[in-house]
């Protein structure tokens, strides 16, 4: 029963981590959103340093990138019968960026840097539904910066690779299942900073001007957390009870970001027309239990583990760009992206599953130097109900959907 206590008081603080990862935020480049975010088997401007970073030594010009995404997401719950009872989740719209710079060292040798938010989520469920002593909400943030270095081996065969270093943070709120004197629960708030290092690679081939292929690989990266603030409010005053919950308690954690394998392939049947298949394997495997180390004793404990057993998963993607003219391109495309969370592990800061992406884009050259991309993508996850709770989460049925615009501009020199 203590060990039941305590994972529902702490035991949600990095599965909404993961939650960012099982909804892990593909939205790297507005012109390769468009094209339902392919671009490791065909190059892609700056964006090369986040899909492929040996399509990257291909460019021939200098160019800086700045784009960002307004994510709208809704989240619905009914709870099992006879209660059935309803939320909506109320979150704020996220904003997810990325900035790319590419210079040319020589003809064959590039750098660049790429700051981007691959994970990174806002859940505010509020206090009034029936899950709100597991979460009432949740906001993580996550930065990747990345240099690279990309080399052009021969005129079709391109190598590169980037260092990560990641910085985040995250937040969570949620009610305990406990009333003071005024009949107010207690509630939980944990906050945390965390970094972690890793490194993107790619290899590009283009043997033709029709066809090109890439295979990209996105290490794991383990994001650490240290010294976390664990908060208590409207605690009992009751010594027995006030005593199990101590002011001043810290904690250290690690969570898994997992690694990713993608394999592309770009056709360009017509000068105009361009095809790209994407299909990438995550290793979220990776991702087994939960493990929190406390600084002095949580009732009782002085540490809590959840178990989670992710399982590998597969994203499918494909998409494609037509010029309409010298100035204007319109895109458009479609992924398949299978949920990591296994039956019995679904909660409410990742209720996941398998997910269908559509998008549209376009872009238009202001002038020589400069261009506009824009992007939309609609997210739709399957409808999932999971009655058995072996991680801590809340039996029911959850479906989630989300509305992506987005803008970027480059500029090259």
């Amino acid at each position: 029963m203590k060990k039941k206590f305590l994972a529902l008081i702490v035991g949600s603080l990095l599965s909404g981590a993961a939650m960012a990862g099982g909804y892990q935020v593909n939205l790297a480049s507005q012109r390769q959103i468009g094209m339902g975010h392919t671009g490791t088997g065909i190059t892609t401007g700056t964006s090369s340093i986040f899909f492929n970073p040996g399509a990257m030594s291909f460019l021939r010009e200098n160019g800086v990138t700045i784009g960002a995404s307004g994510i709208i997401s809704k989240i619905a719950y009914q709870a099992p019968e006879p209660s059935g009872a309803t939320a909506m989740t109320d979150n704020p719209t996220g904003t997810p960026f990325h900035v790319y710079g590419v210079f040319g060292i020589s003809d064959k040798l590039k750098a660049g840097l790429g700051v981007y938010t691959p994970f990174g989520s806002t859940v505010n469920w509020g206090n009034d539904w029936n899950g709100r002593f597991a979460l009432s909400e949740l906001t993580l943030q996550a930065i990747f910066i990345q240099p690279t270095l990309s080399y052009q081996i021969t005129d079709q065969l391109g190598i590169g690779a980037g260092f990560v270093y990641a910085i985040g943070g995250v937040n969570l709120q949620r009610d305990l299942p406990l009333q003071n004197s005024e009949g107010a629960y207690a509630n939980a708030e944990l906050d945390g900073k965390a970094n972690g290092v890793g490194f993107n690679a790619g290899i590009f081939f283009k043997p033709s001007e029709q066809l090109s292929f890439g295979l990209s690989y996105r290490s794991k990266v383990d994001m650490k957390v240290s010294g976390g603030d664990v908060t208590f409010s409207n605690i009992p005053t009751s010594p027995a009870i006030a005593g199990r919950f101590p002011a001043g308690t810290e904690f250290d954690a690690t969570l898994p970001l997992p690694a990713t394998l993608t394999l592309g392939a770009g056709f360009m049947p017509t000068q105009d027309l361009t095809i790209a298949v994407d299909v990438s394997h995550v290793g979220w495997s990776a991702y087994k239990s939960l493990r929190f180390d406390y600084s002095q004793d949580v009732n009782g404990s002085n540490f809590a583990e959840n178990a989670r057993n992710y399982k590998d998963a597969y994203i499918y993607r494909i998409g494609g760009e037509y010029n309409v003219s010298d100035v204007f391109a319109l895109r458009a495309g479609a992924y398949y992206d299978g949920t990591p969370v296994q039956e019995g592990y679904l909660t409410p800061e990742t209720p996941d599953s398998d997910s269908r992406g559509l998008s549209v884009g376009f872009g238009y050259k202001l002038s020589d130097d400069l261009s506009v991309d824009a992007s939309f993508l609609y997210i739709n996850k399957k409808k999932r109900t999971d009655a058995s709770d072996l991680s801590g989460g809340i039996a029911g049925t959850y479906k989630s959907v989300a509305y992506i615009p987005g803008i970027a501009l480059n500029y090259k020199f």
